[in-house]
């Protein structure tokens, strides 16, 4: 039995660790992102750094990134996508840290053609390695509105959410040898990019030019993340998502989410995986 004296001692260890921590608020893209490809296809559309488009012709795409790097935090934005037929293209928000063997926390949209649903592709890799694939169809349209996407990130578990729902939990299973995206500080990325070779039914669709310019419209970016400076990471002990974690009613979410609109998770791929399923799925 854990007496009362330890659990005051682990909490307190908890509290130390993160009060190291300095939190920061990102609001404005002028301020806190640059447009770092696409040779003027990304362009910041007001004065006060609130909304931001990314366009993908035939001869590029476009992106930022922050300025800033992070260990751990919680990233958002809201993002409305290409509309109509978006066969090919990918549109991104994500988390990356640099090198050839990086961390990596994905949300990717997969465009479609008219009439058919967009396929969010969320993913977390760990010194390069990914194969961590779950996918879903949205229950809206998310070309029609800004919805907001979201990636909690600490040192137990990476939850993504859409709206505040949260869709999805990757836990920290190192126990079980699985290796977690705890030790490299990732920079925030956005991307409209083709992929026709592979986005739309594994490359089935490709891209239909004759509807480029494709525009994605991205604001209200924002963060409350531990930054990464001069070799160290820092950030608040208020921070509530540090010790995040999904509640009774959030793990049903995740739980709705996934039986009513998730088409493919790797955990049940059998062909990917026949001596059976990775040891973080159980």
């Amino acid at each position: 039995m854990v007496s009362f004296c330890d659990r005051r001692f682990a909490f307190l260890i908890i509290f130390l660790f993160a009060a190291q921590y300095e939190r920061v608020y990102a609001g404005s893209f002028h301020k806190d992102v640059q447009i770092h490809w696409g040779d003027g296809r990304g362009k910041i559309l007001d004065n006060v750094g609130n909304l931001l488009s990314l366009s993908l012709d035939k001869f590029s795409g476009s992106g930022f990134q922050s300025h800033q790097e992070f260990l751990y935090g919680k990233v958002e934005v809201q993002m409305k996508l290409v509309p109509g037929n978006s066969a090919g293209t990918v549109t991104t928000f994500y988390l990356k840290s640099p090198g050839t063997t990086w961390d990596e926390i994905d949300f990717e949209f997969l465009g479609n053609i008219s009439g058919h649903p967009y396929t969010l592709h969320t993913n977390v890799y760990t010194k390069g390695t990914g194969d961590k694939e779950q996918q879903f169809h949205l229950w809206f349209d998310p070309t029609v509105h800004f919805h907001t996407y979201c990636i909690i990130w600490n040192p137990q578990r990476v939850i993504f959410t859409i709206d505040g729902i949260p869709i999805r939990e990757f836990k920290n299973s190192e126990s079980v040898g699985v290796p977690f995206p705890k030790h490299q500080p990732m920079r925030l990325y956005a991307s409209l990019w083709e992929a026709e070779h592979w986005a739309t039914r594994g490359g089935l669709e490709k891209t239909d030019w004759s509807k480029a310019p494709f525009t994605a419209f991205y604001r209200n970016y924002n963060v409350d993340a531990c930054v990464w400076a001069h070799g160290k990471s820092s950030c608040s002990a208020h921070s509530s998502w540090f010790t995040q974690v999904l509640d009774f009613k959030g793990k049903n979410r995740v739980k709705w989410a996934q039986r009513k609109y998730m088409v493919y998770n790797y955990c049940t791929d059998k062909k990917r995986f026949p001596q059976g399923a990775p040891p973080e799925c159980s």
